[in-house]
């Protein structure tokens, strides 16, 4: 009878246990399932932000070279409209020439207007070369009759550099701007502090936002004006003292060929003389003739261009004295420079008597050669050596 009542007690106890062991199961497998969602919505979500990530990264990288490429059709669009300036100024000048020539053949019938045309031209000639003339300051009335003498007061730098005194300015600062493409200046006390072995040690360095291409750079009242690395023909002006960029401008026609075949990493060549700054460059309309053109330094506007006779083939520099171009050429292989072609602004010099003018005492070439207008000096820098070279005028005639 015990045994039959246990067997009664038994029963639902068992049958309650088998339930719960049934439940915890199905819970184990409904959070084992829910753990399993949990994971699988994890990684989805890590996805998502991967590809948020990546897409973050592409857009990027397109912004950037979306903001690469119109920087580029900036660029491109100033030296379009560089060339087009260049190109109409060309075409006037053409309009010019051809008028004058079709008058020049026209019939006997049309003598009296030709003549009336001629007369036109030389009283407009007469009145540019008055108002040149204005601009340039007449009273600028001497010309080189020959190099007296040179003294090398340093070698020092690469083969090609450029260094200089700033002639619109009272100090007696040395700058040296070492080889043709660079963005470090050395500015000196004092030319006795510049002579010192260590060059670099008592020297303050100035860097350039943008380095400069070719030696063709100059320093004139406390700016430096040189061409843009890696641009057509784009001329910075930078404040030395407060060392940032206060102006730019591009050079029409300029850039395309070196201003001198034995100096091709010079595209343009500034210089200043007596009248402010100057540009010498050349251009294949020429073919291969210099050009130079009066820049106004302040506005940083052409004022006025000029073909000259000079061509650039086996010239290494050249330097620009009281209105007047002077060019420097050697042999390809190196040798005496000479200075055998001349041109004067205002035609105020017969250069076709002008002899050929040696320098004196030296083989080698240089990369380049700057008028000093306040020192009556040219600085140049030849294989390395930095040169000054003493020179004799005389009036013009």
């Amino acid at each position: 009878m015990v045994v039959l009542q246990l067997r009664f007690l038994l029963v639902p106890f068992l049958t309650s246990s088998m339930g719960a062991a049934q439940y915890m199961m199905q819970d184990a497998a409904l959070m084992n399932y829910i753990d399993r969602r949990f994971l699988s919505l994890e990684k989805s979500l890590e996805k998502c932000n991967q590809d948020i990530l990546d897409y973050v990264e592409e857009f990027r990288d397109f912004s950037k070279m979306v903001l690469s490429r119109l920087a580029g059709l900036n660029n491109y669009k100033a030296e379009v409209k560089s060339e087009v300036e260049n190109l109409l100024t060309r075409i006037e000048r053409a309009q010019r020439d051809i008028d004058y020539f079709g008058s020049v053949t026209d019939s006997n019938t049309c003598i009296e207007v030709h003549e009336d045309l001629v007369k036109q031209q030389l009283l407009e000639e007469a009145e540019e070369k008055k108002k040149l003339k204005l601009m340039l300051n007449a009273s600028c009335d001497h010309m080189l009759a020959g190099i007296k003498s040179l003294k090398i007061v340093k070698k020092t730098g690469d083969k090609h550099g450029s260094w200089m005194k700033d002639p619109g300015k009272k100090h007696t600062k040395i700058y040296l701007l070492n080889g043709s493409v660079n963005n470090v200046i050395f500015e000196f006390a004092n030319i006795m502090t510049f002579m010192e072995s260590n060059h670099t040690l008592k020297a303050r360095r100035i860097t350039l936002p943008f380095p400069w291409e070719g030696t063709g750079h100059i320093i004139y009242q406390g700016f430096l004006f040189y061409h843009r690395y890696g641009s057509l023909n784009e001329i910075i002006k930078f404040n030395i003292q407060k060392r940032n960029v206060t102006d730019q401008m591009l050079l029409p026609g300029a850039g395309r060929v070196p201003a001198y075949q034995l100096s091709p990493s010079t595209k343009i060549d500034l210089a200043i003389d007596e009248q402010g700054l100057w540009a010498i460059h050349a251009e294949p309309e020429t073919g291969g003739n210099i050009v130079i053109t009066k820049i106004n330094h302040i506005t940083m506007a052409v004022e006025h261009t000029w073909d000259t006779s000079c061509n650039s083939k086996d010239a290494e520099a050249a330097f620009m004295a009281c209105n007047t171009l002077y060019v420097v050429y050697n042999s390809p292989s190196g040798g005496t420079s000479r200075i055998q072609c001349v041109y004067d602004v205002l035609d105020a010099v017969n250069t076709y008597e002008i002899p050929v003018l040696h320098f004196p005492k030296r083989q080698g070439s240089h990369s380049t050669i700057h008028y000093n207008p306040k020192e009556k000096q040219l600085f140049a820098w030849g294989d390395g050596s930095q040169i000054i070279y003493k020179l004799h005028t005389k009036q013009k005639v």
